[in-house]
């Protein structure tokens, strides 16, 4: 439980990026870090070595301040879509460098991946010319970003360290810190589709996130955020863009414009932009149009029909009364398993699977109503999903009273 010394961490990321230290080597060092911790300064000095293991980009050349937002993954987390155009339409730019999904948490490159023509890979030349032009862009990370990370990240996903707060800690801020944002507002995700599954792990690792923007110039803060229940009626790649689209149509769920609209509140204020007023920009139609540009200019068809499954079945109310319960974990494991995530980072997903929601906790169902449909192209796929749904949700007697957690649980700054 000794503290390795600046020298020490240094060597370490750079000869294991560099293949002088082997897997083998690195995933017993990772594991040490899960069981015994990091202090602040090590996670700091970790963090720095990793991004100087590429390049960094630099957005000095836009006119507009940058603020980025960064999500721990949920289900039906389709924040990202309709954040960027509406916080680029009230004058930042926002350079979204977003990732895919992988198990139960859906990635926001394979949702816009199910818009015709759309392209995630762009060059840093593009990505400026899309920032530029429209003022938001999301798009995966370039290859020299960071690549400590992209090696080490594939390695604590098949060795069983992927949960050390430092590790997770030091994987996002380092990416996010060499992207070059000015500013960035973490979204936490705490409950059961998320990966903190209790308040006080996710407060942690939010404190910690924080410090390392903080010690590195970026204006860094942090909402811990409910996800117990799925955000929205959606979890699912074509599903969720189109609920997206409708958010930026100034309709869609509650939920998700609650949360679309603190975020970007915050941002805005991180970025220094103190009068816009978000509300009104996805009211009038200006964020809608600053996504339709952004789509096109990532060569994707903002007028295009989206891909439906081939397949349907509904899942049907056990009862009648008030919804309380509607378990965001098993929601994911479902729709991951009718072919809307992945096992593994190479394995293909189906644009139109997933799961649509026609109630939520603290509606009134009655018994055979539709609760939620789930979508497929391999219909074979149905009982292995149906089976993650099992003892999903509950139902309480007509007249329970019900509360629902708030959707922004704490601020961190």
């Amino acid at each position: 439980r000794g503290e390795l010394s600046p020298e020490q961490i240094d060597w370490v990321i750079d000869a294991y990026t560099r293949g002088i230290v082997a897997d083998e080597q690195m995933s017993a060092l990772a594991m040490a870090i899960l069981l015994n911790g990091m202090n602040r300064a090590e996670i700091a000095r970790w963090t720095a070595a990793m991004i100087a293991s590429g390049e960094r980009m630099n957005f000095d050349s836009l006119s507009r301040p940058t603020a980025d937002k960064h999500s721990t993954g949920g289900v039906g987390d389709k924040i990202t879509l309709p954040l960027a155009p509406l916080v680029a339409a009230c004058g930042a730019a926002v350079p979204q460098l977003s990732g895919r999904g992988l198990g139960h948490t859906g990635g926001t490159l394979d949702k816009l991946e199910s818009i015709p023509g759309w392209r995630a890979l762009l060059s840093n030349e593009e990505m400026l010319n899309v920032l530029d032009t429209t003022g938001a862009v999301i798009c995966a990370a370039g290859d020299g970003l960071a690549p400590a990370d992209k090696k080490l990240y594939a390695l604590r996903d098949v060795t069983g360290t992927v949960e050390a707060i430092p590790l997770i800690a030091s994987s996002i801020m380092s990416k996010k810190i060499a992207e070059g944002t000015g500013s960035l507002v973490l979204d936490v995700k705490v409950g059961s589709g998320a990966f903190m599954k209790n308040i006080e792990d996710a407060r942690e690792l939010a404190s910690t996130m924080v410090a390392l923007g903080t010690d590195s110039g970026v204006k860094t803060i942090a909402l811990l955020t409910d996800m117990s229940t799925p955000l929205g009626l959606t979890a699912g790649n074509a599903l969720e863009v189109r609920e997206s689209v409708e958010v930026l149509a100034g309709g869609g769920p509650a939920d998700v414009v609650e949360l679309t609209i603190a975020l970007a509140q915050e941002m805005l204020t991180a970025a220094g932009i103190k009068d816009a007023d978000p509300a009104k920009a996805l009211a009038d139609g200006s964020a809608m149009d600053v996504w339709r540009r952004m789509i096109s200019a990532q060569g994707g068809d903002p007028d295009a029909a989206l891909p439906v499954a081939r397949e349907q079945h509904v899942v049907t109310a056990s009862a009648s009364g008030v919804l309380t319960r509607l378990d965001a974990y098993a929601v994911g494991v479902g729709a991951w398993r009718l072919g809307a995530g992945r096992a593994r980072k190479e394995d293909p997903v189906q644009a139109g699977a997933g799961i649509e929601l026609h109630a939520k906790p603290g509606d009134t169902v009655t018994a055979g109503q539709p609760l939620m449909t789930l979508h497929t192209d391999t219909p074979e796929k149905f009982d292995y999903a149906l089976a993650s749904l099992e003892g999903c949700y509950d139902v309480a007697p007509a007249g329970t009273a019900f509360t629902a957690n708030p959707i922004v649980l704490d601020r961190i700054a």
